[in-house]
């Protein structure tokens, strides 16, 4: 898939746990599971903004595309 998902990059560079960011987030450990896998279909804007405000980083630091 031409979609890498680095959320597990930008949780090491905060030295954040994956429960607390879905938790700060408010979504389920299982749902955000689903994202860092890139298992999922896509992502709301509104969960997407979640995520960089709670990792301060841009949607680009945790979404990349290789061809």
């Amino acid at each position: 898939m031409p979609i890498i998902i680095n959320i597990d990059v930008m949780l090491a560079k905060r030295k954040m746990k994956s429960m607390d960011l879905a938790d700060d987030i408010g979504i389920t450990p299982a749902n955000l599971s689903v994202l860092k896998t890139g298992k999922a279909k896509g992502i709301r804007f509104e969960t997407l903004e979640a995520i960089c405000k709670a990792l301060d980083c841009k949607p680009g630091d945790i979404i990349d595309y290789v061809e």
